[in-house]
């Protein structure tokens, strides 16, 4: 039978001229920062708003909307090739790249095979990808790398649309072991290393975490004792909490490990003492994979997901390497075991030496955003040909509806696929930010660029990585029956991505890192805690810092300025009256847990106890502060978009995105006076009439994400889906399968409509 499509019908369609790229074949043509979205109004110094278009039906069907972008009469056209250049940022020439040389292998493994066919499998793809040159990108020319802190997590996020073991396996052998050699190791280490690792003559791993400490690196157990006589370290597991736990590529393929320590040293007439937490690099395997002596590993078999990274314990008895294996670019022992750093305090070596780790944080979030717009693109494709029950009263030769016309569906998918757009804006500028800072002269960096970076990665990591929880497992439910079949992808995808919420960080310990770099940067800047002033007075504060460090400041400013207050006219789709409200929350939740916290300082007070009272209003006043970070990239965005019709589009979506946080929150609104009962109904309207805009909008929007037709595997994302027969004299419909064919090829959704502003 002929499968009926979605796409717009030649009666409805204006003409324009023929796309240059399909959908899912490619996206920006070159690399470099993409094109960038400013509204008219902010061209012409007006204040950066506007108010969007309705369009479409109450079905929103693609039939029912008009386009945009290449001009067409009074009509112009935004193709997927527009949105995929929005969201390429800086490197888009690394996602043509991965688009053009990822192996093939990537996107049709097969996690249901046995454990160790399918952990040789994996590891052969991160060796094909090896020999494909990109993952050298971040490492430092000297060594053979490329020299591109920004193109090697970009790198890496383009796997996350492919099998996720390969993902983490690439990751921990290039991102984390070489990752930690490199921004931890001096020059000779990385002449040593790196040229081996990034031809893969060596395979690595990353051992920190401790079967008792996971987040709580401080009190890592396993050490490492200078003896001054041999010129080695000692390795030494004391007892089973202290085993290295969970880590990838430890139980079958590492040779090596950068094994993070307690180093015990004294000098001459010194008695030996704990330094601190530091790393080294000691070897686990011979040539032919056998265990080295004193090195014991246990397999922790079988996870709920990511089963192609073989995870492992590892304990060390007597282990020794030379001295020259501590990496030592923040602290050295000398041969007669004297310890020195430049670091004077031990508490400012630790956060340094794990702040220059911070990439793995960035590079998760932006695996974690791949998945998730690969579950999007399975969800909505499906959304868009299923159809379930005929309308109320219509005759049995109607056709069923198709799934994403009925409001709950655009609820479920719809604000997801908005967010999705919102974090990765913010995923380049972040990316962007890690670049600058880590390709930046050697002591250009302050401690509050550094502190700033540093939030943002594990603000950013803790969100894009519960979205990403939430997303997938909403995509699964909205494809019924079919998103629990392994064929398509998603049950394999929520297995894979649920563990991103707790490793390289647990997202609550990092909200709460968060928390705390606000409250010390904060009373940095405007004093002491117990001298803050009023709510507005902070807001004010909490402005003038997001002024200086954001990247659309001009536009932020106006917009702020320019934003009603409790007005109940004021339009909710005004990005400066959304912003204030953010703004307006982050100050209000800030000056709350700081005022809570003033009574640890009270004499006679338990200051643990005062502080673990106030972790639930800390956790929201940094969800907050993140939420209002997020938004200033899509602001940045759209301050820098030079298509109005795309500019349009991503207004929309980032009210549908900005709109559904407040209404998340509404009941915080309420109680503090931004919103009336009244008002706050009309938040819920407005999500509903964006969700329905929108809808048209879907196809769209999904294939702006760039992703290659053939690395969509799902059956149910390419129109294997029984469609309803009529039953000649009956009135009823019968379903088959047979001759189902793609709904929409890359022609048909080259262009897809969209109202001009």
């Amino acid at each position: 039978m002929t499968q009926t499509t979605e796409t717009p019908t030649p009666a409805t369609t204006p003409t324009a001229a023929p796309a240059t790229a399909g959908p899912t074949t490619a996206g920006p043509s070159s690399g470099g920062t993409a094109p960038a979205a400013r509204r008219p109004e902010q061209r012409e110094g007006r204040p950066a708003r506007r108010r969007a278009t309705g369009r479409g039906g109450e079905r929103g069907d693609a039939q029912n909307g008009e386009q945009s972008g290449a001009r067409s009469g009074d009509r112009a056209v935004v193709t997927p090739a527009d949105l995929t250049a929005l969201l390429s940022g800086r490197w888009g020439w690394v996602r043509e790249e991965a688009r053009a040389t990822l192996p093939a292998g990537i996107f049709t493994t097969d996690p249901s095979a046995p454990l160790d066919v399918y952990r040789d499998e994996v590891m052969g793809l991160v060796r094909e990808l090896a020999a494909t040159g990109s993952p050298a990108h971040g490492f430092p020319r000297e060594v053979g790398g490329g020299g591109d802190v920004g193109a090697s997590v970009v790198q890496f996020e383009m796997l996350g649309y492919g099998d996720l073991s390969v993902m983490i396996k690439s990751g921990v052998h290039f991102g984390l072991f070489g990752g930690a050699v490199q921004s931890l190791g001096s020059a000779e280490h990385h002449r040593r290393w790196l040229p081996a690792t990034i031809a893969m003559e060596t395979v690595g791993c990353f051992a920190m975490t401790e079967t008792g400490h996971g987040s709580d690196v401080a009190n890592l157990e396993t050490t490492a004792v200078y003896d001054a006589a041999t010129q080695e370290f000692v390795l030494t597991t004391p007892h089973d909490g202290a085993r290295k736990d969970y880590i990838g590529g430890a139980a079958r393929h590492a040779r090596v490990a950068s094994v993070f320590a307690q180093l015990v040293t004294g000098g001459p007439g010194e008695e030996p003492r704990g330094r601190g937490v530091h790393c080294f690099v000691v070897p686990l395997r011979d040539a032919d994979g056998a265990l080295l002596p004193g090195v014991e590993v246990e397999d922790d078999g079988v996870k709920a997901g990511l089963n192609g990274v073989d995870n492992g314990r590892i304990r060390f008895t007597g282990v020794r390497v030379p001295r020259e294996d501590l990496l030592d670019r923040f602290a050295q022992v000398a041969p007669d075991g004297s310890y020195a750093s430049s670091i004077e305090s031990p508490g400012r070596r630790f956060f340094t030496t794990l702040g220059a780790l911070v990439r793995g944080r960035v590079c998760i979030a932006a695996g974690a955003g791949a998945a998730t717009q690969q579950a999007l693109a399975v969800a909505v494709r499906y959304g868009l040909t299923r159809r379930q029950f005929t309308r109320p009263g219509a005759d049995g030769a109607q056709e069923e509806v198709v799934l994403l016309d009925y409001r709950a569906h655009q609820r479920r998918l719809m604000p997801a696929l908005a967010t999705s757009y919102v974090l990765q804006l913010a995923q380049n500028e972040l990316t962007a930010r890690l670049h600058d800072l880590q390709s930046a002269p050697e002591g250009s960096v302050t401690d509050d660029d550094q502190r700033e970076l540093e939030n943002r990665a594990a603000g950013l990591k803790a969100v894009a990585t519960w979205h990403a929880t939430s997303t997938i497992q909403t995509c699964r439910e909205a494809c019924g029956g079919a998103g629990y079949l392994a064929a398509n992808r998603l049950p394999q995808l929520k297995a894979d991505t649920d563990v991103f919420t707790t490793f390289e960080g647990d997202n609550t310990v990092l909200l709460q890192l968060v928390g705390k770099g606000l409250l010390t940067g904060y009373a940095e800047d405007f004093g002491e805690l117990g001298t803050w002033g009023t709510v507005r007075a902070v807001a004010d504060q909490v402005r003038s810092r997001v002024m200086e460090r954001t990247t659309a400041r001009v536009t932020v400013q106006r917009l702020l300025e320019a934003a009603p207050g409790r007005d109940e006219d004021a339009d909710l789709r005004d990005r400066g009256w959304q912003m204030r409200l953010l703004v307006e929350r982050e100050a209000h939740l800030l000056v709350g847990v700081a005022r809570r916290l003033r009574r640890a300082k009270a004499p006679g007070a338990d200051a643990a106890a005062v502080f673990d009272d106030a972790q639930d209003h800390l956790l929201a006043a940094a969800r907050a502060h993140v939420d209002r970070v997020v938004v200033e990239a899509l602001v940045a965005a759209e301050e820098e978009c030079e298509d109005d019709a795309t500019a349009e589009l991503l207004a929309r979506v980032g009210d549908l995105h900005v709109l559904s946080l407040v209404e998340r929150d509404r009941a915080w609104y309420l109680e503090h006076g931004w919103l009336t009962p009244g008002r706050s109904k009309a938040v819920l309207a407005a999500v509903n009439e964006l969700c329905r805009e929108l809808r048209a909008d879907a196809r769209l929007l999904v294939d702006g994400f760039g992703i290659p037709e053939a690395w969509i595997t799902a059956p149910i994302a390419h129109g294997a889906v029984p469609q309803p027969t009529p039953v000649p004299g009956t009135g009823r419909t019968t379903t088959s399968t047979a001759g189902a064919a793609p709904v929409e090829d890359s022609a048909a959704v080259a262009a897809v409509p969209v109202q001009a502003g």
